[in-house]
């Protein structure tokens, strides 16, 4: 275990490091600082603000059921003296067995228990916890800060930001909490997590913030206050305050190898939960708003094959018929730059900026397409339950009769689809494109990770049906003498697009030995 000094140990060494600085130094180290001390204590604060913060208890009945197949046994050689011992022993003990007899046990009701924090945003009884805490709850109840147990309704919950709303009935008004701004607080600013785990009472605990934006591969929206102000088993959907009182953040989830605290916690942004809160209370699901479109990441080599001068923004994948990008001409390839005048700074960026918008608004959308910036306006939906799946639009062309070549240059052989290569391969009865036969090995293809049986839908955002029209255009990004070649694969994932380095000189439409 790595030990660190003490605070008390600490102090003195630091103040004979001063002393041995001398008057070299003594300028630098009597510089103003500019970082606030820290609160002599937090305890008027904490007093305030604990009575609206509850423990949240769920438990959901679960149905025993009698099995006849024994549990796995481990796993022991052949003719080991502990085989049958096991195979008793399990064979006595599975569920529906008395004793070693074969009679079945009835099904017996049992409960699985859930335990977190949730906190009052109105004096009515409405209280934020998370998803997590009463998902696939049968029973909910919500104990106060005095002790006082109410029985809990589910008002509604997402699911993708992990945050749900519950209703009690009190008997008097609840000491209600305010939602404060956390886009107006920085890495090192002071906060105060209080949860109430195990119905033990309210639970304090400060720290600062960590960092920003942290993205914890939770969900599409994963926007998060890191903190390291320590936060346990059961504070999950307790608040984070700031040092006004206001909540700046829901605690969600930690990062430990042990299950318990080692500073590393992360909060839901306040900005990012009143909308879905306020959504959650009004319609009992989150209403967000939807573009219509599949998205990655623009990579260097991306930006290179279409001239743009720096990686940023998100890339259209795929385009829903029919949804707000269709109806707005939004196409594959397009690189959005700017949604409703807000910057896109990668392609986590936009759906948020996307949900966030009010649905039904007509808003600005900047792109980037054939070299140069386009703006188009785009009607924002409401996102569906199920998105429809996205299809790429194709123009029709006489089948293509070429035979197998090889793709110069980029290490793979492609070929028309035809009805037996649709056989081997999987592929549906509408697919258009050109079929990739086989990748050479090390080559700049398997590096982009593409295989046999992937089919090259568009070379630089153009639509392509034959291996000659994929060649023509390898050709013409040669000539203009560009680094790599963009092109849109429809693999077992879905749409993506990849960019695959030139390899230089390499000679147009030579021929080669396959691998």
């Amino acid at each position: 275990m790595r030990l660190s000094p003490s605070p008390a140990l600490r102090a003195p060494t630091l103040a004979l490091a001063a002393v041995l600085a001398g008057p070299l130094y003594a300028g630098l180290a009597a510089a103003p600082a500019f970082a606030r001390d820290a609160p002599a204590s937090f305890a008027d604060l904490a007093a305030e603000l604990l009575p609206g913060v509850v423990n949240v208890s769920s438990s959901q009945n679960l149905q025993a059921r009698g099995d006849k197949a024994p549990p796995d046994m481990p796993s022991l050689p052949p003719g080991s003296p502990f085989e049958q011992f096991f195979h008793d022993f399990m064979e006595r003990n599975r569920p529906g067995n008395h004793g070693g007899g074969e009679q079945e046990r009835p099904a017996v009701p049992r409960k699985m228990q859930s335990l977190g924090s949730g906190f009052v945003i109105d004096p009515s009884g409405i209280i934020v916890t998370n998803n997590h805490v009463i998902d696939g709850a049968d029973e909910i109840t919500v104990t106060l800060q005095d002790g006082t147990s109410l029985k809990g309704k589910l008002v509604g919950r997402d699911d993708r930001t992990d945050i749900a709303v519950i209703k009690v009935t009190p008997e008097k008004p609840l000491h209600a909490l305010k939602f404060g701004d956390s886009d107006s607080h920085r890495v090192g600013d002071w906060v105060l997590a209080i949860g109430n785990p195990f119905g033990l009472g309210g639970t304090v605990t400060a720290g600062i913030i960590s960092a920003r934006g942290r993205d914890i591969q939770q969900g599409p929206y994963d926007d998060f206050i890191q903190t390291d102000a320590p936060i346990n088993r059961g504070n999950s959907g307790g608040p984070l305050f700031d040092m006004d009182g206001n909540v700046i953040g829901i605690n969600t989830a930690i990062y430990s190898p042990s299950g318990g605290s080692i500073g590393i916690g992360f909060a839901i942004p306040s900005n990012l939960a009143k909308n879905v809160v306020d959504q959650l209370s009004k319609f009992g699901h989150a209403r967000r708003g939807w573009l219509g479109v599949r998205i990655q990441q623009v990579t260097p080599d991306i930006a290179e094959s279409l001239g743009l001068k720096q990686p940023s923004g998100a890339m259209v994948a795929g385009v829903n018929d029919g949804g707000p990008a269709d109806k707005a001409h939004i196409r594959n390839g397009d690189i959005i730059l700017k949604f409703n005048n807000q910057e896109v700074k990668d392609m986590r960026h936009l759906p948020r900026l996307v949900a966030e918008t009010p649905i039904g608004e007509s808003v600005p959308v900047e792109l980037w397409r054939d070299g140069k910036e386009q703006t188009l306006q785009a009607t924002v939906a409401e996102m569906p339950e199920e998105p429809q799946q996205i299809a790429a639009k194709t123009t029709e062309k006489a089948p293509p009769t070429d035979k197998p070549t090889d793709l110069s240059g980029l290490g793979m052989h492609i070929s028309p689809i035809t009805p037996e290569a649709r056989e081997k391969f999987s592929l549906s009865a509408d697919q258009k494109g050109v079929l990739i036969t086989d990748v050479a090995p090390d080559s700049a293809a398997a590096q982009r990770g593409l295989h046999a049986g992937d089919v090259i839908v568009e070379v630089q955002q153009e639509q392509v049906s034959s291996p000659a029209d994929v060649q023509e255009r390898v050709d013409r990004i040669r000539k203009q003498n560009r680094k790599s070649v963009l092109i849109l694969v429809q693999g077992q994932d879905g749409l993506h697009w990849v960019p695959l380095p030139l390899e230089a000189g390499a000679p147009s439409g030579a021929p080669r030995q396959p691998g």
